[in-house]
Parts: C-alpha cells; sequence; structure tokens
C-alpha cells in the first residue's frame, strides 16, 4: 500500500514545517490589521467630530436670526380680563386698559318646525345667499328681533351660497349643508319647548359690527319665509344677539376693535379681551426678556467650548505617558481649529451698534483655549444697548432712514455700509371711471365684468338689482373681485371707492403686479364709463451702493455683481434723493454657521478626510486579499516541495536498509 500521509514513511513533520512557514509569510496579515483598525479608530474619531460640528451648526443658525436677541414678554396685571402676548416688533412700555364691551357676533333664530327631519316646502332647487356687513341708521326692537328703517352695507368679502333641494331641504338638512360649506356662519338646532319647537339658529363665525348677516333666499317659497333676512327690508329670521365691536380705552385713547384680539393697537403687542372692567383699568407692561439674549450669549459660548473640546479631546498628545490621541498631529483638526478661531476673531464689516466685538460684551478666551462670559460685563452691555447684542451674531441691516426697512439678503451680499438712493417711490394700479357708474344691474345684459390684476385674470358677475347708491355698487364689485377664486388664491386684491358717483378700483399690490384692467361691453361701460383712466402701478427705483438696483414694488434689490447684490431694502415712504445708508453686517452665528456648512457638506474637508479615510481601509481590504491569495499558492508550493522531499526520503531509507541487509547477508557468507 501506498503511503499517504505525509512524513510518515520519513518520520519528516511535513504538517508541522509548512505551518512555520506560513506563519511567518503570514505575518504581513497582522500588519495590515493593525493599520485598518488605526483607520478604524480614525474613521470612528472623525464621526464624532462630524456629530459635534454638526450640533454646533444647528446652535449657531438657531442664533443667526435677530429674533432670537429680539424677544419681548407682555403681562396683564389681570389676566382674567386681559391675556397680553408680545413679538419681536414691541416696543417697552406701559399701558392701561380699560375694557367696556366685548366684540360678539351676529345670532339669528327662524321660527320653530315640529320635526327636524320633515320636508319644508316642495324640494325645488333653492340658493341661499349669505353676505356680510354692517347694519346702520334705522331703530332695533329687542322684542321682535327686527329693524326698522336700517340700512344693510356689504363689508366687500364677497357673496356666499348653500344650495337646498330635495335631498336637504329639513331642518336638519339646513343645518348640515350649510355647516359643511364653511362659508362664515355656523347653523344649530335648539329645541324651546312649545308645540313646534325645532329651531335653526344661524351663527356668525366672526364678530364686529362689520360682520352683520344678510340671508337672500331664491327659490322655494317655503325656504324663503323660513331663512329670508334682511335687516333694511324683510326679516324672517329675528336677531337674538346683535353683532358688537369691542369697545375699551388704551391710556385714555377709544379702541374700537372688531375681533376680541387686538394685535394692531400696540405695536408688536397681542391683547385677547376676556371681559370687561369698567372703572377698574389694568396695566399691560411690555419689556424686553434680557434673559433671552443671556441666553442666547452663553450657548455660543458652550457651543463653541463643547466643538473646542471634542477636537481637543481626539486630537491631543499625554506628555506623562507619551501618547498621543487617535487625532494627534492631525492636519485636518488643526485646520479646523484655526478656521474657528479665524472666524471668531474676524472684523465684522457693518455693524454700526455700540458692540463690534465680542470682548466688548464680555466674552473673552481663557488660557486653556476655551471660551468664557463675563455675567457682570454682559449685563451692562444689555442694560446699555440690548439692540446692538444681537447684531453680533446675527444677520442684520440697519438703515438710518426710519422709512427704509431691511427685509433681506443673500449669500452674495457682502457685509458693508452703503448709501441708499430713492428717484421713484412705489405707487399701486388703479382704474379711475370716467361717469358716474349707473345702479341699475341687469342679469345677462350689464353684470358681467373680465377682471385682471397683475397678469391674473377671472370673470366675475354683479348681482342684479338698483343699488341704493355708487357706495353700495362699489362694495359689491370689492365684494365679488376678492372673492373669485383666482384672486383669492393669488393674494391680490382690490378696494373699490366713489367719489360724485365715479368708481375707483385700486390694487393691494404696489409696482407692475398692481395692475388693474376690466373689460365687459356694456357692463365695463355702465360701472367705469367709456373711457376710464387706468394708471399702472410703479414699482421702487433707486440705487444701492451707487449702483442701480432693482424695484419690485416697495422694494430696491442691490445690483448684481456689486457688494450689494440681493440685499432687499422695503422703501415704505418718504421723498427722493438720498435716503442716508444701511449697515449691513454677518454676524458671528451665521459666520460660524456657513463655516460649519462647509466642512460638512460633500467635497468639504470632513468629508474629503473620512473618504481618504475610507479609501484608505479598503486598499487595505484588497492587499489582505491578495496576500491571502498568494498564500495559498505559497503553501501548495512548501507542501509539493516537502512531500517531494518527504518521497525522497523514504526511498533513501529504503535504499539504505536494503543495502544494510545485503551487507549482512555478504557477512554472514564470509563467516
Amino acid at each position: 500500500m501506498a503511503i499517504t500521509a505525509p512524513g510518515l514513511a520519513s518520520n519528516l513533520d511535513v504538517n508541522g514545517i509548512v505551518s512555520q512557514l506560513m506563519t511567518v509569510e503570514s505575518r504581513p496579515l497582522t500588519l495590515y490589521d493593525t493599520k485598518e483598525s488605526r483607520f478604524q479608530s480614525q474613521l470612528s474619531a472623525y464621526g464624532s467630530i462630524k456629530g459635534a460640528v454638526s450640533s454646533f451648526q444647528s446652535a449657531m443658525r438657531n442664533l443667526s436670526s435677530l429674533s432670537r436677541f429680539e424677544v419681548f414678554t407682555a403681562n396683564s396685571t389681570d389676566s382674567a380680563t386681559v391675556v397680553a402676548g408680545a413679538g419681536s416688533s414691541a416696543v417697552a412700555g406701559s399701558y392701561a386698559v380699560e375694557i367696556s364691551a366685548l366684540a360678539q357676533a351676529q345670532k339669528l333664530t327662524a321660527a320653530g318646525q315640529t320635526t327636524t327631519t320633515s320636508a319644508i316646502g316642495s324640494g325645488a332647487t333653492t340658493t341661499l345667499s349669505f353676505d356680510f356687513g354692517a347694519i346702520s341708521g334705522g331703530s332695533f326692537d329687542s322684542v321682535s328681533g327686527t329693524y326698522s328703517g336700517a340700512a344693510f352695507t356689504s363689508n366687500g368679502t364677497g357673496l356666499k351660497t348653500v344650495n337646498i333641494d330635495s335631498s336637504n331641504n329639513t331642518l336638519a338638512g339646513i343645518r348640515d349643508a350649510i355647516n359643511n360649506a364653511k362659508i362664515g356662519v355656523t347653523a344649530s338646532i335648539i329645541n324651546d319647548g312649545s308645540a313646534a319647537p325645532y329651531r335653526l339658529l344661524i351663527s356668525g363665525n366672526n364678530t364686529g359690527l362689520s360682520n352683520s348677516v344678510k340671508v337672500s333666499v331664491s327659490g322655494d317659497a317655503a325656504l324663503t319665509t323660513l331663512l329670508a333676512h334682511d335687516p333694511a327690508a324683510t326679516q324672517h329670521m329675528p336677531e337674538t344677539i346683535s353683532a358688537r365691536n369691542a369697545a375699551l380705552k388704551v391710556d385714555g385713547v377709544t379702541v374700537s376693535s372688531a375681533s376680541n384680539t387686538l394685535s394692531q393697537t400696540i405695536p408688536g403687542v397681542t391683547l385677547i379681551l376676556q371681559k370687561t372692567n369698567t372703572g377698574s383699568p389694568l396695566k399691560v407692561n411690555v419689556d424686553r426678556d434680557t434673559t433671552q439674549i443671556t441666553s442666547a450669549v452663553n450657548t455660543f459660548a458652550k457651543s463653541y467650548n463643547d466643538l473646542n473640546r471634542t477636537l481637543g479631546d481626539l486630537s491631543a498628545y499625554n506628555a506623562a505617558t507619551k501618547k498621543g490621541a487617535v487625532l494627534n498631529g492631525d492636519v485636518t483638526v488643526r485646520s479646523l481649529q484655526s478656521q474657528l478661531r479665524a472666524t471668531i476673531n474676524s472684523d465684522l464689516t457693518g455693524l454700526t451698534g455700540n458692540y463690534t466685538t465680542l470682548s466688548t460684551i464680555g466674552v473673552s478666551f481663557l488660557k486653556d483655549g476655551t471660551m468664557a462670559v463675563d455675567a457682570a460685563k454682559l449685563q451692562s452691555a444689555i442694560d446699555t444697548s440690548p439692540k446692538s447684542i444681537g447684531a453680533l451674531f446675527a444677520v442684520s441691516g440697519t438703515p438710518t432712514d426710519s422709512l427704509i426697512r431691511y427685509s433681506a439678503a443673500v449669500t452674495a451680499t457682502k457685509p458693508g455700509n452703503y448709501a441708499v438712493g430713492v428717484t421713484q417711490l412705489a405707487t399701486k394700479g388703479q382704474l379711475t371711471g370716467s361717469a358716474a357708474a349707473a345702479l341699475t344691474i341687469y342679469a345677462g345684459t350689464n353684470d358681467a365684468l373680465n377682471v385682471t390684476l397683475g397678469g391674473v385674470s377671472a370673470t366675475i358677475t354683479l348681482a342684479p338689482g338698483v343699488y341704493a347708491s355708487a357706495s353700495a355698487l362699489a362694495t359689491e364689485v370689492q365684494s365679488r373681485i376678492n372673492s373669485a377664486t383666482p384672486f383669492a388664491a393669488s393674494g391680490v386684491k382690490v378696494t373699490a371707492t366713489e367719489s360724485a358717483g365715479a368708481m375707483t378700483l385700486v390694487s393691494s399690490d404696489y409696482g407692475a403686479t398692481g395692475s388693474i384692467s376690466i373689460t365687459g361691453g356694456n357692463a365695463k361701460n355702465d360701472l367705469l364709463g367709456m373711457a376710464p383712466v387706468t394708471t399702472t402701478g410703479l414699482d421702487a427705483a433707486g440705487s444701492i451702493n451707487g449702483a442701480a438696483a432693482t424695484g419690485v414694488g416697495q422694494s430696491l434689490i442691490g445690483a448684481s455683481g456689486d457688494a450689494s447684490e440681493g440685499l432687499k431694502l422695503d422703501i415704505l415712504g418718504g421723498g427722493t434723493g438720498a435716503r442716508g445708508s444701511v449697515g449691513f453686517s454677518k454676524g458671528l452665528a451665521y459666520r460660524l454657521d456657513a463655516l460649519a456648512g462647509s466642512m460638512l457638506e460633500g467635497g468639504g474637508a470632513l468629508s474629503n478626510r473620512t473618504d481618504g479615510i475610507g479609501k484608505s481601509i479598503q486598499d487595505i481590504g484588497n492587499q489582505r486579499d491578495g496576500l491571502n491569495r498568494r498564500l495559498v499558492d505559497i503553501e501548495k508550493r512548501y507542501r509539493a516541495q516537502f512531500t517531494a522531499l518527504d518521497s525522497m526520503v523514504s526511498r533513501m531509507n529504503q535504499t539504505s536498509a536494503f543495502l544494510k541487509q545485503q551487507l549482512a547477508v555478504q557477512n554472514n557468507f564470509n563467516k
């Protein structure tokens, strides 16, 4: 039988010899593992740095807006009567508030019905038209709930319609149809306990004198008798609660409001009226929340320290152990640390306030490289000029002219102080009738108008009838235009007025987007005369930094290629000519946000470094795979060589044994 186990015949340990030789040959694999482990540690460290930079960027982005520093509080001395709140445009002060009446919505009640499910009328298609406006003149009988000699003037928000037919001509069906239409009123049913107890209640959703309801019914007579309500004519639904404005005094000044929520009475302050306090005025105190400024500055310092600590811990050298951290001496980390310090120490061009460096508000670096905040010095700066502190950190624009407002900027806008000149103020487009408007509108004859506002077109249809005045007709025109879906969607509106019977329409938008045109044959001629005058809206015109700016509505936008490129200023009024200057600054938080973003984005320093480490790990893997393939071949070669040696030794041993045997035989023969 042939020998199959290597070394069995020769006593040569082939497996052991090959194993030891392969251990030597495999030694580079250990080096690869060591290198890969080091790179993996670096990759993990850079993951920690990316997380720290991302957290730092989020904090800086939050501090890049002035609103983070412009925080006000408003407190009422009696929150059960008035709840107060303040926005960033508020001004510190104290105000006396005395409320004599709360605003309320109108309520109408229909005649009672025996059931809520019995059909009312024939089921013929009937249209309920709801208009909202003010009731004036005449007298009101609180017993009957009706007006005598009163007039109703629409508020111009447009007619809202609800269709009733055989599918919903019950009291419950009418209620549901009105509520599903979401037209500004809410319908409900109450039971008054009488023989015909079920009564439909119509409640206005909006408070205020100008939100009384007029209900016109076209169609079924029974529905007309039940629901028609015109304060100036037939009133089948008595008024149980009248629409009313809130009445109050603020520092002795009489104020009337359609809503119990007032947001314009005190600039930047919202007042929510809860109940009256006649004879017992309360105080609303508006104060700057300086704790928010302190918090913002401390957040800035903490965010820097957190990032700086992460960078330091991952790149430090321990002199005692004579060992460095995983990223000790890493050029990318050193570059990031250097850029952070350079950005923080850079000049803030364009600042116009009292504080232009961190040190002036008590922020400085300690010997160990951490950032510290001197609380006393910061508080002194807050007490002296709180508005100036936000500009140190956020993007800000400060015009010297109070009728110019900084609106926005772009990445390309460079910090600086820029002169502002105005050659043309923005105007609104308008259309003025050349003759008094005809007060009679005939269906299908002069009721349809084709209206175009700022490039958006719609066809409107006026309600036919004889209008009491040109003012009433102007209100109808305004209402129909503003409620048209295309205009409501685009946000453009018109205001319609009349003078000596001639109507004027003025756009809500300034500039070219506020253009108005109306066509419609008889309707246009009867409404505006044969030759109405069109006044095109003008965009603002002027210059920023001496370069011609682009005018869009009331805004001037810095010219492309200029240092002021993209700087947007709103010209709110004033005259033409030189209008002072605007200081534009990109604060430290904005700059650090941009720096962090450039580090994190694809192609940035951190991404490039981690990509490079990943490539190194991949290369090691490829080298390891190549070496493993070579080791297989080497082992085969060693085994072949030592197997051959084994066979040769085996044969030599056999030959030796044979020779010994022959010599022994010969020796025996010689004896």
